[in-house]
């Protein structure tokens, strides 16, 4: 069946939204594993050193950023009868799940090899994601051109990836791992993670394969540019060309330290609610799943935001107020202002400020994303080229680094700050405890100030961005090829 007309407007219909929203639900179920349980995991019950998981997907994130524009590149100029986008986003589903399913099955081997497998299996999970999430994201300013369009479609993708990585995370905690007599701490005990792997894996190949066959309908109305016959050198330098957009560069910075930050409460938000805290694993769960809350205000308050602030005003506050919000308990506690461990107020207070720093920040991010999205007519409008691949690679990356540079992040505060290993709840030393706080709190200051300057010198507007599509259309029209038709 053709793809449904476009309103003048670009306005997309509901079922539209939700299937290409939903494939995000792959990409949340891995980066909320990546981020909330893997160090834990790989440092606390399997036993590595916790600089050496941090390198190991250091390792990982680097080999990663190499495989990012080139996939974004090649989707950028596929040819088939699926469309530029589609069959990377099929081939992806089954690498996904067996990759995600054997990152939580190590075998038993020594600290060294187990090392290398876990880099290796990290790269292989990460490559694969790549070949869908790219693709997939990608498809955002293709469905639309609408500057306010593209922030609710964005909306529902943070919204099914949050949804869909809290989902598992809250299982995780609540269902998969439970304590047992050798294991008084449920986060400890390593057979739930095998059965958290598998349900995992059978539902981020669900979410590809949903998502891809129930955007399938659009590849027919979608716009393709000319084919090109391009060596390597050619390659090389459009893609340079391409990713030294000025409004590009600013956007990947404030992305790359919007992520770092993200990635570092979410790697370190188990240590501090099992060790700072002194929560139980049921407590945890509910605080997790305060973020269910955060994902629906993101996703209610995003795209209102956007059209009555601008992009970039919007991105700024929401960053600001995100900061504040984390920053205040943490620091109460270290000015001996906060209720004490296992005083009733504790959860209540901790539960509204999961939900409200998490809601902005994602908001923030949502923000970021549209405004990748607004690039590229601009960089098409310079260059003559559509390259929502390449650009959309970049923020596959940004997110990425939410586990990458987070974990590496995590791992090296915890080895700054001397935390024990195999440490039990109440019994790791103040001191530790007090450092933890204070370091954390200083780099994530610094990472939130980093990502607000950089949003501060993105410049295309929303009256920027119609001049820019009506120059299009005039230049399409120019060349006998009429007004460009964008489903």
């Amino acid at each position: 069946m053709p793809p449904p007309a476009p309103t003048a407007s670009g306005k997309l219909s509901i079922p539209t939204k939700l299937f290409y929203g939903f494939g995000s639900v792959a990409f949340g179920v891995k980066d909320q594993g990546f981020s909330y349980l893997l160090l834990i995991f790989y440092n606390q019950v399997v036993g590595l050193p916790s600089a050496t998981v941090g390198l190991a997907i250091m390792v990982a994130l680097l080999f990663d950023s190499l495989l990012d524009p080139i996939m974004g590149q090649v989707s950028d100029n596929w040819r088939s009868k699926w469309g530029r986008r589609h069959p990377f986003m099929y081939a992806a589903a089954i690498p996904v799940a067996v990759s995600y399913l054997l990152l939580w099955n190590p075998p038993n081997w020594s600290h060294e090899a187990l090392f290398f497998y876990l880099i290796v299996v990290a790269v292989v999970i990460r490559s694969f994601i790549t070949m869908y999430e790219i693709p997939s994201a990608a498809l955002a300013p293709e469905l639309t051109t609408d500057y306010d369009e593209r922030t609710k479609v964005l909306s529902y993708r943070y919204f099914f990836g949050w949804f869909g990585g809290l989902t598992m995370t809250v299982l995780a905690l609540q269902v998969f791992l439970k304590p047992d007599a050798t294991h008084p701490v449920g986060q400890l005990n390593p057979a739930g993670y095998q059965v958290y792997a598998l349900v995992a894996s059978a539902i981020m190949f669900g979410a590809i394969m949903i998502s891809a066959m129930g955007t399938h309908r659009h590849i027919a109305g979608f716009k393709t540019p000319p084919q090109r016959k391009l060596t390597l050198g050619q390659l090389a330098k459009e893609m340079f060309s391409t990713l030294t957009h000025r409004s590009f560069l600013v956007l990947m910075g404030a992305g790359l330290f919007n992520a770092m930050a993200q990635g570092l409460v979410l790697s370190l938000n188990l240590y501090f609610n099992t060790y700072f805290w002194e929560l139980s694993a049921g407590q945890v769960a509910f605080l997790a799943a305060g973020n269910f809350v955060s994902a629906a205000l993101a996703f209610a308050l995003a795209a209102p935001l956007s059209k009555w602030m601008g992009k970039k005003p919007a991105a700024q506050l929401t960053k600001v107020l995100a900061f504040v919000i984390s920053f205040v308990p943490i620091s109460l506690r270290l000015l001996d202002v906060f209720p004490a461990n296992g005083a009733p107020a504790v959860i209540p207070i901790l539960f509204l400020q999961t939900i409200f720093s998490t809601a902005f920040s994602i908001i923030s991010s949502i923000l970021i994303s549209s405004m990748i999205a607004d690039v590229v007519e601009d960089s098409e409008l310079r260059t003559g080229r559509r390259s929502e691949g390449l650009f959309f690679s970049a923020a596959a990356f940004v997110a990425k680094a939410v586990s990458g540079v987070g974990i590496f992040a995590s791992s090296m505060i915890l080895v700054f700050v001397a935390f024990p290993q195999g440490a039990k709840p109440g019994q790791v030393p103040v001191d530790v405890i007090r450092d933890l706080g204070v370091v954390y709190l200083i780099v994530l200051a610094a990472l939130y100030g980093a990502a607000i300057t950089c949003v501060s010198l993105y410049r295309i507007t929303r009256a920027g961005h119609a001049e820019t599509l009506s120059r299009l259309a005039a230049a399409a029209a120019k060349e006998g090829e009429g007004p460009a038709h964008v489903p």
